[in-house]
């Protein structure tokens, strides 16, 4: 039987409302779904290059969050054909 260990960490409010939303709908305690993302996450970190690792989240100097946004103005506004297919469902 395995033991086990509880750990404390702050998770923003929407990550609980998302992981509460989630558990509610599947039945799934919370523990579990956090245990599961937990070990898939670690794998991930220890088979993969670090530069298949996709962060969730990137942080920006105020210098390249402008550069970024400039960047992004300048583009091309995305084709009614592009909207469209990037809008139909998987497998369609």
């Amino acid at each position: 039987m395995a033991t086990e260990t509880q750990i404390s960490a702050f998770i923003s409010t929407e990550t609980k409302e998302e992981l509460e939303k989630y558990s509610r709908a599947t039945g799934v305690k919370k523990g579990r779904v956090i245990e599961d993302a937990l070990r898939h996450h670690l794998q991930a970190l220890r088979e993969l290059p670090l530069d298949a690792i996709v962060h969730p989240r990137v942080v920006l100097t105020r210098k390249s969050g402008e550069a970024l946004a400039k960047y992004l103005k300048s583009r091309p506004r995305p084709t009614a054909a592009l909207r469209r297919l990037m809008s139909e469902p998987d497998g369609d």
